[in-house]
């Protein structure tokens, strides 16, 4: 029997003004999507289709406040009245304090504060986008994110092939927790190597970095107890019909066991067949004696970007 061609998709890009909406809609332009921002509900349809033919492309939509005809509870039901497509919402959200940070910085006013201060708009929309947020078929925030990140976010998401997107990353605590993750491990129970000098300026990345987290006796019970539950849990989560799973790894740096970690659980799963890839988020940033000493866990007898809207 002749499987059914699969609908393309339709995606609505949404979420809190200042987010990177139109980043996203220029990167899925690049990826072969075709695009369009700020597009009045009424007339969604109409771009769709084309002599009442769907396209045979993936449609990437943005709207948000500005749009006309925004209705944050009744987008989710247009989308499905769209005949001949996949609808599906990815909703963009940031700290409020960084769409400050950004909006101070290009000097646009909120679109829900012309005259007032850019925080009052923030919440404002915060509280108008809950029931859409709350809907989203998927939810990116790119607080943490450098614009390149986020492309390569995208990349992973909504390439051609949907299969199901597995990334493994590093954090530290010491500069706030993972946002983007769906399963954390605190990895500060093992050996610091901050605490020896020369590791200390060397990376989870390093061989002697990993030799030494590897003669801690918590280190190899510790990975293969994640690694069987991973290996349990993952197809679960497929099996469930999430298509993104992000598992991270927390030290108090995020320079030393959390990479480690995280590229040793990669290359375990890539044997057990998956395909994971590997983000760290704060790898570049500099050893910081007072991060370790206040947030760390020191080893046995050891001292302690810019988006468009």
């Amino acid at each position: 029997m002749t499987e059914a061609p699969r609908k393309p998709r339709l995606l609505l890009v949404t979420g809190m003004s200042g987010a990177g909406k139109s980043t996203v809609l220029d990167s899925l332009e690049d990826m072969g999507w075709d695009t369009v921002d700020n597009l009045p509900s009424d007339l969604l349809r109409d771009f769709v289709h084309t002599s009442d033919q769907c396209r045979t492309v993936p449609v990437a939509v943005g709207m948000d406040v500005r749009s006309r005809g925004f209705d944050p509870a009744g987008l989710s039901a247009l989308l499905e009245s769209v005949d001949g497509v996949e609808p599906e919402v990815l909703f963009l959200d940031c700290s409020s304090a960084d769409l400050i940070r950004r909006f101070d910085k290009t000097r646009r006013r909120h679109p829900l504060a012309q005259d007032r201060p850019a925080e009052d708009g923030i919440a404002r929309e915060r509280k108008l986008l809950a029931p859409l947020r709350k809907a989203a078929d998927s939810i990116i925030d790119t607080t943490d994110l450098t614009p390149a990140e986020l492309g390569e976010e995208l990349r992973r998401r909504f390439k051609t092939e949907r299969e199901p997107v597995l990334t493994f990353s590093s954090f530290g605590f010491g500069h706030g927790i993972s946002r983007t993750a769906d399963l954390v491990f605190d990895m500060r129970f093992l050996a610091n190597p901050h605490w020896v000098d020369e590791l200390r300026p060397l990376t989870g990345e390093d061989r002697e970095v990993r030799d030494y987290i590897g003669k801690d006796p918590a280190w190899a019970d510790s990975m293969d107890r994640i690694e069987a539950l991973l290996t349990d849990w993952i197809p679960r989560y497929w099996a469930a019909g999430k298509s993104y799973l992000t598992v991270a790894f927390g030290c108090t740096g995020g320079r030393h066991r959390s990479v480690t970690a995280a590229v040793e659980m990669a290359g375990r799963l890539r044997s057990a067949g998956f395909d994971p890839t590997v983000r760290h988020r704060d790898l570049e940033s500099a050893p910081n004696d007072r991060i370790e000493d206040t947030a760390g866990i020191a080893a046995p007898g050891e001292s302690g970007s810019e988006y468009k809207e």
